[in-house]
């Protein structure tokens, strides 16, 4: 488990943010996706980026942009299929654009508890719900993947759950999963510190 690659998923409308690009977005001066990269880059072996517009500039921090292969944004599977698509290691670590406080232990963790279970997706639990966005996967299950999204079958939460999967008890840092959706929270969030 010592070779991960992390996947930021920043491929989506952005429609709650009135189209705009999430992980473009400023925040302090930065954008979304720098912290992302910042929190990310050190638990990792490898990174890239899954992005369907502005693919040049998300190039520009550094990293390979993988588009997904399917048509019509079907939403965050669809950059989780991108990702175990090309990514080089058997395990892929995916976390959206928008949550610029990840945990700086979330691949330790969720490694861990894979090295005692038979799964084959670890996720985080956040003390009320899971965290299907910011699941461990092992690459393996893209054909799976790839025939849900086609057969529409888009429910994250629920395609998780479907296989065999560990859930990872995060219940102490809740409100490092907060995602900036809503140009309101975005603009909350402006005020915290980095």
């Amino acid at each position: 488990m010592s070779d991960i690659t992390g996947a930021i998923l920043a491929g989506g409308r952005g429609m709650r943010m009135g189209g705009e690009d999430k992980g473009l977005l400023m925040l302090r001066e930065r954008p979304l996706a720098e912290y992302v990269i910042k929190a990310l880059k050190p638990q990792v072996t490898k990174l890239i980026i899954n992005a369907n517009r502005n693919r040049e500039r998300y190039a520009a921090f550094g990293y390979p942009v993988v588009t997904d292969h399917h048509d019509d944004y079907p939403g965050p599977l669809a950059g989780m299929a991108a990702a175990l698509r090309h990514a080089a290691t058997d395990w892929v670590q995916c976390v959206p654009c928008d949550t610029p406080d990840l945990p700086a232990d979330l691949v330790r963790r969720l490694s861990a508890a894979l090295a005692d279970h038979q799964a084959r997706i670890a996720l985080p639990f956040d003390g009320e719900r899971i965290q299907p966005l910011f699941a461990l996967i092992h690459r393996s299950l893209l054909p799976e993947l790839d025939a849900d999204i086609a057969a529409g079958r888009l429910a994250v939460g629920r395609w998780m759950r479907d296989h065999p999967h560990v859930e990872v008890d995060f219940s102490d840092c809740p409100e490092a999963f907060a995602n900036l959706n809503t140009p309101e929270e975005l603009a909350a969030h402006q005020s915290c510190g980095d």
